[in-house]
């Protein structure tokens, strides 16, 4: 193939949505596990988010004027995030997806960001594969959780809305957690109203975007992110994303009536410090 790439542009939501839908749901029906994106409706939403949201660098492939994928880089904070990234199921496996995910890569290499990452369904063997051999480690296993809100709350630890001045603290939480911070997603969801934090002791003690598939979590204790996700009124998305060598988060997930949807894989290149306290990933990372 003949391929041509370009940034991505508002007129190709529709395009790249189709084909989001269409690529999860095929590779996922392989594999008999629910898609990411099951509906048309969710593809194309999650790719206008990305396209008309700022802090998202876009790229679209082409073959004779026909776009046939897209993938997006997060450079919101100072570790990028890939993804999604989806190709056309009829002309997968023939290189679009390489060379996607290098100019990203590219990308994220002009801008002098500390590192890169991404998470990668765990059922799909070659995508892990590419991602390999173009030089991400693999870090994390997770596994994506659903269910029920749980709709409990914890003695002594308030859940509450996030507000402009708590971005102080939550930025340093999590620079003491990973070594780095997510202060842009941070404050683009506090602006939509999704952020939450604890306050435990009169300090915050953790916080999150949104306990969903976009959403990630930060927390000095287990109980902390315990108190956040009890207080989620739903879980968007196809669920959160869970550590699953935190068995004693996993354990008191599924006692509260969660199920495991499906495993996926943290992968990174550049800067990663093992994390020193308790942390939910988004899709990104």
């Amino acid at each position: 193939m003949e391929l041509k790439l370009r940034e991505a542009t508002i007129s190709d939501v529709e395009v790249c949505g189709k084909i989001c839908h269409e690529a999860f749901s095929s590779i996922a029906a392989e594999h008999n596990f629910p898609s990411d994106f099951p509906s048309l409706e969710n593809g194309i939403r999650a790719i206008s988010t990305v396209i008309s949201s700022g802090g998202f660098h876009g790229v679209v492939a082409e073959v004779s004027g026909r776009v046939i994928g897209s993938n997006f880089l997060d450079e919101r904070n100072p570790i990028a995030g890939i993804g999604p990234i989806s190709v056309d199921p009829a002309v997968q496996n023939h290189g679009a997806g390489r060379q996607l995910m290098l100019a990203v890569m590219d990308r994220a290499e002009r801008g002098r960001f500390a590192g890169v990452r991404l998470v990668q369904a765990g059922y799909h063997c070659r995508s892990l594969s590419l991602y390999l051999k173009l030089g991400f480690d693999t870090r994390e296993h997770l596994s994506c959780m659903q269910g029920p809100p749980i709709g409990e709350t914890f003695a002594g630890y308030k859940v509450r809305p996030a507000r402009g001045e708590d971005g102080t603290a939550c930025k340093r939480l999590c620079f003491s957690v990973h070594g780095h911070h997510r202060d842009g997603e941070l404050r683009a969801a506090i602006s939509r109203g999704s952020a939450m934090v604890v306050e435990r002791a009169g300090r915050i003690t953790a916080y999150t975007t949104q306990i969903a598939f976009f959403g990630h979590a930060v927390a000095e204790t287990n109980d902390d992110l315990k108190a956040l996700i009890a207080a989620a009124k739903s879980f968007e998305g196809a669920g959160f994303l869970v550590p699953t060598g935190n068995g004693e988060l996993m354990r008191w997930c599924l006692a509260k009536g969660l199920r495991v949807i499906q495993p996926l894989t943290l992968m990174t290149i550049g800067l990663y410090n093992e994390p020193t306290g308790a942390y939910l990933p988004s899709i990104l990372y």
